[in-house]
């Protein structure tokens, strides 16, 4: 709901839970009133009737208190957005009016109208500073509150060197605890903390893609737990360099900016008549702890940004470590028959069947079949699959380019490169610049062709190197590219999805090195990390869950020993309970898979199909987090629920504690399906449920079902 005050200078956005207030001074100022619980409109007011805070010397009135703070004036924190011309540097705006769009009463707005409300109205505030006009879009979806600008010019030139989505200011309070996601490849997405100190603290990717070192994701508390206390998050929907940067400022604010580009040094020039919008920075205020604030993010993602996240994603088979790059038809089929003893819904055929594609050294950019290995194309494998009952998939990584390929002897300029400079050639590929209109066209014709060309029903797009040589010679704004790379992305994936509805899309980038809420709009689900380790693994998930939900989250089950990794033995059973928590896939090389292993990973399978939309479209409640004993995790949907549990390690022979369950009807009874045993809600909540579990690695899967 949107409400705006007579005088059309306060605007109040109120969701089920959450109020979001700003304020438009008599100066022109606007001023960030409030984000927390729901407030009403003369609440919102009362604020903003508060008086200014008493002047300091070398201080800023604004500082800590503007909604979207510009360079230039009497400004000193971080700005959200700097330009400049070829005469001066810095915004001078002037307020130019505001407009609601049709989903609310009073579709247009400017000063002096009068009490507009709506559902899901689009607030649009906007301001003009000579022939650059800065409109702040705010749109209310549930409690997360979508935040992006545009930047319109209709003057000379506009470098646009720095442009944030947003700034997000939090009420003052004592000890604020920082959360974020970090790691590396094989480590992606780990959960830290720490307290918030003085100063500006900066996470973000410059290599050109959303990254394995962070997710753009920040969380912020005072004294939270995982059910309860004030949570307030903000993530970032762009899949190339980003950057978010959470200041302390002096006065005990904090702020919080957040947008395209690492740094300030440029993301595009526009000239008149051009114009530009910025990702979607989310902002999420919760006072049910982390766990209140993860089950809100994965509500918002499946209403409003996963494409069909109704439908529950099948359990795939992917040939990757079964195969490698030694690939045929004929092997291919053989482990597709073997994938659909075990129930297998989706067979995925990776990386080798393309171009002179027989190791990482040759073939990328030539995306036609390997005449040797499959003589009549995908169509006559494809066809085999889906008789067997099951979807066809393939791997691509259209964005990359082996040196030795026929498209980079025909293209070479074709690549991202600095005249002068060596080429750096990470997994002996290099980068394509898909800023290019005929780069674009290409990858179009080819991709566009690739999926007419057989029954393929699933794309699994890898992205497996960072930019390095980010070059464009003969472009007078070079710069650019990063941007319009991702900007080209978006747009090729909107246009195969419309061109191939029934195709779906997994986004990978050696891993989990590009998730984020831009890339999740255009994909089905994200390749969580390489590391399939079934320990490793708990902890990704858990930071993951953080913000995603396990309707996108793609997990194998691999061959134990792990060989990729660390070597660690695992049973059928750890490995397939770890990977049941988010969308179920098998890696392994089943042609090595014991009689015995296949017909329990058959059954593993069919489990997961009976919990699977219970898992991938519930509630989760993280029961314990991670670490050296028991974890656990519990989905609730309806009536049902479903408890994945683990044991790391038993010491002593102490028996592993029994699990306090969430989400439950105290008054209820509930049946254990499968061992009929009856238990109390009240009971299950307050005295939680003995799991049995016993010595190292073991696991378990538990149902629940409301009787």
């Amino acid at each position: 709901m949107l409400e705006i005050s007579d005088r059309g200078r306060t605007w109040l956005l109120t969701g089920p839970t959450v109020g979001y207030a700003v304020h438009l001074t008599e100066d022109d100022e606007l001023i960030h009133l409030h984000w927390g619980a729901r407030i009403t409109l003369a609440d919102a007011e009362a604020l903003a009737a508060r008086p200014d805070p008493a002047y300091r010397p070398f201080e800023s009135q604004l500082d800590g208190r503007e909604e979207y703070p510009v360079e230039g004036g009497p400004r000193f924190v971080r700005p959200a957005l700097s330009v400049r011309t070829e005469e001066r540097r810095g915004t001078e705006w002037h307020f130019d009016g505001y407009e609601v769009d049709e989903g609310a009463e009073g579709a247009e707005g400017a000063e002096g109208a009068e009490g507009a409300e709506g559902e899901d109205g689009e607030l649009r505030l906007r301001f003009r500073d000579d022939g650059l006009t800065v409109t702040l879009h705010y749109r209310m979806r549930h409690d997360v509150l979508e935040r992006r600008v545009t930047l319109a010019n209709d003057g000379p030139d506009v470098e646009l060197l720095r442009a944030d989505s947003a700034t997000w200011t939090l009420p003052q309070r004592e000890g604020w605890r920082l959360h974020q996601l970090h790691g590396a490849w094989a480590a992606e997405s780990l959960l830290t903390s720490a307290p918030l100190t003085y100063g500006d603290k900066v996470i973000g990717s410059r290599r050109g893609h959303t990254g394995h070192q962070h997710l753009p994701w920040v969380a912020l508390d005072t004294d939270a737990t995982e059910e309860r206390g004030e949570v307030y998050g903000c993530a970032l929907g762009w899949s190339g360099s980003w950057r978010i940067a959470v200041a302390h400022l002096p006065d005990a604010r904090v702020q919080i900016n957040g947008g395209a580009g690492y740094d300030d040094s440029g993301l595009l020039r526009l000239a008149a008549g051009e114009s530009w919008t910025t990702p979607v920075f989310a902002g999420l205020w919760s006072d049910e702890g982390f766990g209140g604030a993860s089950r809100a993010w994965h509500a918002y993602q499946r209403a409003y940004v996963i494409p069909d996240a109704d439908r529950d994603r099948p359990v795939l088979f992917n040939s990757w470590e079964a195969s490698y790059f030694d690939i045929s038809e004929q092997q291919q089929a053989a482990l597709a028959r073997r994938a659909a003893a075990i129930g297998i819904e989706l067979f995925v055929v990776d990386d080798g069947w393309f171009g002179a594609r027989t190791s990482d050294r040759a073939g990328l950019g030539d995306w036609t079949p390997n005449t040797d290995r499959f003589p009549g194309g995908l169509k006559p494998l494809a066809d085999q699959v889906h008789a067997l009952g099951m979807q066809f998939g393939i791997w691509v990584e259209p964005e990359m380019v082996n040196p030795d390929s026929d498209l980079y002897r025909a293209h070479p300029d074709w690549v991202q490169f600095q005249p002068g400079r060596a080429r750096t050639e990470f997994r002996n590929q290099l980068v394509l610049n898909l800023a290019r209109e005929d780069v674009q066209e290409y990858l179009w014709e080819r991709l566009d062709t690739l999926l007419s060309s057989a029954p393929i029903d699933y794309v699994k797009w890898d992205f497996n190197r960072c930019f390095t040589d980010a070059g464009w010679p003969g472009e007078p704004y070079p710069q650019r590219l990063w941007v319009d790379h991702v900007s080209a992305l978006y747009a090729l994936l909107d246009r195969l999805r419309e061109a191939h509805p029934g195709v779906a899309f997994e986004s990978c980038s050696g891993g989990g090195g590009r998730i984020d809420l831009g890339i999740m709009s255009r994909t089905d689900q994200v390749w969580t990390s390489d590391n399939t380790d079934p320990l490793d693994r708990l902890a990704i998930q858990h930071g993951f869950s953080q913000l995603h939900p396990a309707r996108v989250m793609a997990a194998w089950v691999t061959d134990s020993p792990n060989t990729q990794l660390n070597g660690r033995a695992s049973s059928l059973r750890f490995r397939f309970v770890s990977a049941m928590a988010g969308v179920l896939g098998v890696g392994g090389d089943l042609t090595e898979w014991s009689e015995e292993e296949l017909t329990e990973a058959a059954e593993w399978v069919d489990l997961y199909k009976e919990i699977r939309p219970v898992v991938q479209r519930g509630d989760l409640y993280r029961l314990r987090p991670p670490g050296g004993g028991l974890s656990a995790v519990q989905y609730v949907r309806g009536d049902e629920a479903v408890v994945l549990a683990w044991l790391q390690s038993q010491s002593y022979g102490n028996p592993a504690p029994a699990l306090r369950l969430r989400g439950l009807d105290p008054t209820a009874s509930y049946e254990c399906r499968d061992t009929g045993e009856v238990h109390r809600g009240a009971v299950l909540l307050h005295h939680g449920l003995a799991t049995g579990l016993r010595g190292d690695l073991d696991a378990k899967v538990i149902r629940l079902r409301r009787i």
